[in-house]
């Protein structure tokens, strides 16, 4: 197995890991909005839920190094966005000085990098 194959299924693997958690944390989390409320706590579910799909069928489909480029720029705004928001509600601050905005934008390129991605002949 080249080191190629072996980065494509390792990072498969934690696309799929990383989709069944952003699912969990999402169904989490919108039992805590509705439980305990919180202004953030809801969008945060919503995002995470949202996104969940996104990383299980990247992971499967293991396709081209765009879509996972892509998948990653996905995972690291969801990560900083939804940090952020939870962050506001359950810490009462930022997670840092623009995190949100900075983890909306990647999640903005993240889409973007996986739309370009159906223009490239599928290689690993």
């Amino acid at each position: 197995m080249s080191k190629a194959e072996q980065f494509s299924g390792n990072s498969s693997r934690i696309l799929v890991l990383a989709g069944g958690l952003c699912g969990a944390a999402g169904v989490a989390l919108s039992a805590a909005a509705a439980h305990l409320g919180g202004a953030f706590v809801g969008t945060a579910a919503s995002f995470l839920l949202m996104h969940a799909p996104v990383f299980l069928a990247a992971g499967l489909l293991g396709a081209n190094r765009i879509l996972r480029m892509g998948s990653l720029a996905l995972l690291v705004g969801l990560l900083l966005f939804c940090g952020d928001l939870l962050a506001r509600d359950f810490l009462g601050s930022r997670l840092f000085p623009l995190s949100a905005p900075i983890g909306g934008t990647l999640l903005i390129v993240g889409w973007l990098t996986i739309a370009a991605s159906a223009l490239t002949r599928a290689r690993s």
